[in-house]
């Protein structure tokens, strides 16, 4: 047989995809749709179509697997993986296109050109590997009221004005409030664990730097309550100090 004297058409290498690892804990859809909406329903372009694993290796109980797929879709969300514990679950998924895994795991930590998002609610943990924060800052320069929120998607977020009680501001990059900063901040949402939270006057309900948080069930501390202070995150801890 001779040898081929023109190149293949193709390449087969091994590669590495970033997934969103959706932990999946109650097969109750109705519960799941509630709590999917209660975190994501502000943010309608917090996923992207990124391709998914559901992961359901520990949940008891009758899988609608039709239902949870378009479920997780309306949150553009794209399922192409299943990890599962049961071989009917199993089954259900290859009819449904997806690849069966028991061997995907979600990184303990991220490298210096990915981040690891986790966001959690009551039902459904999240867990994503994605690129940091690139883009110019959002600018905001009017006070936000009690049920506003702002989201700055790939980037920091500047605020001009007072954050009322009840508003909410997010960046997956760093927040600056130069006014009282009264509602909920939200920095590094996509997982950077350098982003850092300013305040003109840090009196907030809730501060929060890639998934770790603290609300006012815990006062502040006395020495950066009302002042001018900067939050961030060292060693999986808030750290919060005046400016």
């Amino acid at each position: 047989m001779s040898a081929r004297s023109t190149p293949l058409s193709f390449e087969i290498k091994n590669a590495n995809l970033p997934l969103v690892s959706v932990l999946v804990k109650s097969l109750d859809l109705a519960q799941l749709a509630t709590d999917l909406q209660t975190r994501f329903g502000d943010s309608p372009d917090f996923f992207d179509n990124d391709p998914s694993l559901i992961d359901i290796q520990d949940t008891e109980g009758a899988l609608d697997l039709n239902g949870l797929l378009q479920l997780l879709r309306r949150y553009r969300l794209n399922p192409v993986a299943l990890k599962a514990g049961h071989p009917a679950h199993e089954a259900a998924a290859t009819l449904a296109g997806l690849f069966i895994t028991s061997e995907a795991r979600v990184l303990p930590g991220a490298s210096a050109t990915t981040e690891v998002v986790r966001e959690v609610i009551r039902e459904v943990e999240v867990v994503r590997e994605v690129a940091g924060a690139g883009q110019s800052a959002m600018v905001v320069d009017k006070p936000l009221r009690s049920g506003q929120q702002v989201y700055a998607r790939g980037r920091d977020l500047v605020v001009l004005a007072m954050v009322n009680p009840g508003a909410e501001v997010m960046a997956d990059g760093h927040i600056h409030v130069y006014a009282p900063l009264r509602g909920k901040a939200i920095a590094g949402a996509k997982g950077d664990t350098s982003a850092r939270i300013f305040a003109a006057s840090l009196e907030a309900e809730l501060v929060s730097i890639a998934g770790v948080y603290r609300t006012s069930d815990t006062p502040l501390p006395k020495e950066v309550a009302g002042k001018a202070a900067q939050v961030w995150l060292a060693d999986d801890k808030l750290v919060m100090r005046a400016l």
